[in-house]
């Protein structure tokens, strides 16, 4: 059957590959983000290849955004199977460099904006006894380096919260399941929130030797939504083959 599928942070990257491969299968998608004329295309080549997709603008550090898209899907389609919480950001630096307002954005977007996601369809997905959320953390929610302790910091919180979430859903028998991403370097669009350019041109240079598609993750995230319904891909990692 298909499936109504959510995902923020929509326009590119991981949430733009992953909608066009669940559209190929077809899925019904929301597509959730702040770049309009990006969202619009994609929809665009969604529906030229024969999928069916909306979009609607959003901005996941604001809980009114959040339940608005939500509320598009229930209007549209009539109920939420899959909420997809992949907006991120990734300003890597070291604290001395006292980039205060790349951490506040990490926390806003990285934590809040998960939990704005859940909030916005757990109650819609509870009264129907089913559902899925996909929250995209990152290895970095397993390790930490010099640089990247917000980050990490944010990512392990999603980590937590969604262990946390999948234990109270299993506990209250609602059939909600939770899948948590965590992928390496992949090639996405990353790597340009650094602000901290000698942190950019190291990330850089990495992540154009050895990034993975992400193609790759999505292949996988469309794996543990097709899992039968009695069983729940906790945990994907998913990184190069040569990333340490």
């Amino acid at each position: 059957m298909n499936k109504v599928v959510v995902i923020t942070g929509a326009s590119s990257g991981i949430g733009e590959t992953t909608a066009k491969l669940l559209a190929q299968d077809g899925d019904l998608l929301v597509l959730g983000a702040r770049r309009e004329a990006k969202l619009q295309q994609i929809v665009s080549d969604i529906e030229a290849a024969g999928g069916k997709a909306v979009y609607a603008l959003t901005d996941v550090t604001s809980l009114e955004s959040v339940q608005a898209l939500a509320k598009l899907a229930l209007d549209k389609f009539g109920h939420i199977d899959v909420w997809m919480n992949n907006a991120g950001l990734m300003p890597h630096s070291e604290f001395i460099k006292g980039k205060v307002a790349d951490w506040n954005r990490m926390i806003d977007v990285n934590l809040r904006g998960l939990l704005y996601g859940i909030d916005a369809a757990l109650p819609s997905m509870r009264a129907q006894k089913s559902g899925q959320f996909i929250n995209v953390a990152s290895v970095a929610a397993h390790a930490v380096h010099p640089g990247g302790g917000v980050y990490s910091a944010t990512k392990a919180g999603v980590l937590m919260i969604s262990e946390a979430l999948r234990q109270e859903e299993a506990a209250a028998k609602s059939n909600v399941r939770v899948t948590v991403v965590s992928p390496g370097a992949v090639a996405t669009e990353l790597v340009d929130h650094v602000t901290d350019q000698s942190t950019k041109q190291a990330l850089e240079g990495y992540y154009k030797q050895n990034a993975i598609s992400p193609e790759r993750v999505a292949t996988s995230i469309k794996a543990a939504i097709d899992l039968p319904a009695d069983a729940a891909l906790n945990e994907i990692i998913i990184r190069p083959t040569q990333q340490e």
